[in-house]
């Protein structure tokens, strides 16, 4: 290929590998969208593994953000997003586009129950990050919902998994050119963003395209190839199809949106079909199957798979208060409901963990076990298995308070977000801080994350001592952050030596 020679321009240009783009000068860094890493997954690609993006001649503007994957409404994007199916796409924040820089390498990876979200939401502008840790920032969209990881005949498994496999390829090839080190590349991730961090620690296709992964709230929740394909059934059949490439291929995009937006608010009423994936109103998750994603990453991690990947985890003191309020149930969880739950998910019944926590209210049992049980004892696990695999880990455990509702919300689900980010105004950092401006005490803790964070991605030592199960020493994020054992050790004993296998098909006639 041949690449355009020098181009006088008053804003930054680099040249990638498909060809050169455009960025802008914002607040000091440079600042580039939108940028394929992959051919648009539609037409022929669709439900295809990514495809190597084509090359462009002469300049291509990296002025907007890629439009959003297909993704349930909700979601909606800034205003300057625009309409289209070049949904693979990345953004880079650096401090200068200077190939000698070789400067850290941090790469997000957004949450969103594996169903909604895009690296264009303004919850993840990333200029602080970099400006901050000086170091470089990509973001990135992958496949959600089903087109990214609804099981379908004749297409891959995980295929959002496999976009985040290419956008990391993408930038160990054109990193260095924005300034980067691809030698220091660190994955992050919120939710199923962590998910997925976790499931590229196990993912063989994954190896040696990142040294360093942070996973904020491990969601526990992998399916099992059996659960995947009555879930794709499910979800075909709302559009009276069949699961498969042929039958799916010619279907609007929207359309499968719709599908699975009829298909999750039955879900709950089928837990004797679906056992602990039903409540989630989730039909989609990574899959374990046997190939793309070989086994889980906690049994990945504790044979070895990621000894050699630094490792930053931990969770939100109160994360499914944020589901609760949501729903318009916060406070007022009853016992019929608080005891479905421990039926359904607490190891060893229901009566352990009522007999652990006898002070709790029903309100208050249901919450910790939720908090237990899909986020904070998968995120302890994930540490624990590394351990036992020869890796290294650090600990974390957010304590803050959102300061919403006079603090009801507690250290609630994707409270770290804004902290990390600095975005107080965007996204659900609108329901957490009520649109207020943040206190001194909330940028005091949000500089502390950044700080925390980039230093981990610059050394592998974010600034407190690395968990061991002898101490089990974790940093509290808090208004004081201290260091202490890990402080759900009623919870963590509860949930010892147990396993987060793949969610199962429980009866197909069910």
């Amino acid at each position: 290929m041949t690449i355009p020679g020098p181009v006088e321009s008053a804003e930054p240009v680099v040249r990638t590998a498909c060809g050169a783009v455009r960025g802008r000068s914002e607040g000091g860094s440079a600042v580039f969208r939108g940028i394929p890493f992959a051919q648009p997954p539609v037409g022929a690609a669709r439900f295809a593994a990514p495809r190597r993006a084509r090359p462009w001649d002469g300049i291509r503007d990296a002025y907007a953000f890629g439009p959003p994957p297909p993704q349930d409404a909700g979601a909606a994007g800034p205003p300057d997003v625009p309409d289209g199916d070049d949904w693979l796409t990345v953004n880079v924040w650096t401090p200068a586009p200077d190939p000698a820089a070789r400067r850290p390498v941090m790469v997000w990876i957004h949450g969103g129950s594996y169903k909604f979200g895009h690296s264009g939401s303004p919850a993840y502008d990333a200029h602080r990050i970099a400006a901050d840790g000086d170091l470089v920032v990509v973001t990135l969209n992958y496949r959600v919902g089903m087109e990214g990881f609804a099981h379908i005949e004749g297409a891959p498994a995980n295929r959002g998994l496999l976009d985040q496999v290419a956008a990391l390829a993408w930038v160990q090839e054109n990193i260095a050119a924005f300034g980067g080190d691809p030698d220091r590349v660190t994955v992050f991730g919120e939710s199923a963003g962590a998910g997925s961090v976790a499931a590229l620690l196990a993912m063989p296709r994954a190896q040696g395209l990142f040294r360093r992964a942070v996973a904020q709230s491990v969601p526990g929740t992998f399916f099992s190839a059996g659960l995947a394909r009555d879930l794709g059934t499910a979800l075909a059949a709302e559009l009276g199809l069949d699961p498969t490439v042929t039958d799916l291929s010619d279907v609007a995009p929207d359309q499968l949106v719709k599908a699975g937006q009829a298909l999750a608010p039955k879900m709950p009423g089928n837990v004797a079909r679906w056992g602990r994936a039903a409540p989630t109103v989730t039909p989609y998750a990574p899959v374990v199957d046997g190939e793309i994603l070989p086994v889980t990453p906690w049994r990945a991690l504790a044979s070895g798979a990621a000894r050699d990947i630094d490792l930053l985890v931990g969770h939100n003191r109160d994360e499914t208060r944020l589901f609760s309020a949501l729903a318009g149930r916060l406070g007022e969880i009853g016992e019929e409901r608080a005891g479905a739950a421990l039926r359904l998910y607490a190891p060893g019944g229901e009566a352990a963990y009522r007999a652990a926590f006898p002070q709790d209210s029903a309100d208050d049992l249901y919450e910790r076990l939720q908090t237990d049980w899909l986020f904070a004892m998968p995120s302890l696990h994930l540490a624990e298995a590394h351990l036992a695999g020869g890796g290294r880990a650090h600990v974390y455990e957010l304590a803050w308070p959102a300061p919403a509702r006079g603090g009801a919300l507690g250290a609630c689900h994707a409270l770290d977000i804004p902290l990390l980010f600095g975005t107080f105004q965007a996204g659900l950092a609108l329901l957490q801080f009520e649109g207020a401006e943040p206190s001194e005490e909330a940028l005091a803790l949000s500089s502390r994350f950044r700080s925390s964070w980039t230093a981990f991605a610059r050394t592998g030592d974010p600034g407190w001592p690395a968990y061991d199960t002898d101490r089990r020493l974790v940093q509290i994020l808090d208004a004081e952050p201290t260091v202490a054992p890990y402080p759900r050790e009623t919870s963590r004993r509860l949930w010892e030596g147990y396993e987060f296998a793949p969610l199962p098909l429980l009866d197909p006639e069910a």
